[in-house]
């Protein structure tokens, strides 16, 4: 379903995009560099964040340098509440997977803009090494009426019964471990800006990460080392 959402609004999109920005002259730029937050299939209501820095080759192409940082999740996770007065947790899940990606790309300008009006469309494609940190999920466990503790989920000591909720923002990131892999990626990129040294937009299309070994993420469930998603990325900019 997410899959569809994000091909619809590129269908929807692209026709109206193409007759704006065709056939005009786009604004002169060397260097462009863009930050935004990422929406994912693999990630929560908010995936992660993006960073890219990009150099022009000659017209048309450039060359970039880019940090995706993320926060993959299983698609099996779903979130449970004991009662309204607590934390959700998560039964089943044992880590937590944040995605470090690396990216080394090229972009082609598809459909020039003219200058401090209409849309740039450019096609991109990126490869380069994941640094996954796999770190341990801790859930609130109940020992009286009054008093709680929170402490590393295991399915194999810790009932459903017993949780009353998760642990705090980044617990067991110390005792992460370092897993290593590769990712791909390509997309359409739509750029809008009414300077010519500002740029808004937004990016879709499809990456895989592949690990080098299965990521453990679930106790009960079908783990794995490649993670395909379709993903939407809102960024500003600005160019020099």
């Amino acid at each position: 379903m997410k899959y569809k959402i994000i091909i619809s609004v590129l269908v929807l999109f692209l026709p109206l995009l193409v007759a704006v920005g065709q056939d005009r002259d786009a604004d002169d730029y060397q260097t462009e560099f863009i930050w935004g937050v990422n929406k994912n299939t693999a990630g929560g209501l908010i995936g992660g964040f993006v960073f890219r820095k990009s150099f022009q080759i000659n017209e048309g192409l450039f060359q970039s340098y880019g940090l995706e940082v993320m926060n993959v999740k299983h698609p099996q996770e779903f979130q449970l509440r004991r009662n309204t007065g607590t934390n959700a947790f998560i039964l089943g899940k044992v880590n937590y997977l944040y995605a470090f990606r690396f990216q080394y790309g090229r972009e082609m300008i598809l459909f020039k803009k003219a200058p401090q009006q209409g849309v740039e469309i450019k096609l991109n494609a990126a490869i380069g090494p994941t640094l996954g940190l796999l770190a341990p999920y801790y859930v609130e466990i109940g020992v009286d009426q009054f008093n709680s503790r929170r402490v590393r989920y295991d399915p194999n000591e810790h009932g459903a019964e017993e949780i009353i909720g998760s642990g705090y923002i980044l617990q067991g990131i110390t005792e992460s471990e370092l897993r290593i892999g590769a990712n791909f990626k390509t997309s359409l990129s739509f750029e809008l800006g009414t300077s010519k040294n500002n740029v808004t937009g937004f990016e879709a299309g499809f990456l895989l990460d592949a690990y080098t070994q299965e990521i453990e993420l679930m106790s009960a469930a079908d783990n794995k080392a490649l993670f395909p998603t379709a993903f939407i990325t809102l960024f500003y900019g600005t160019r020099r």
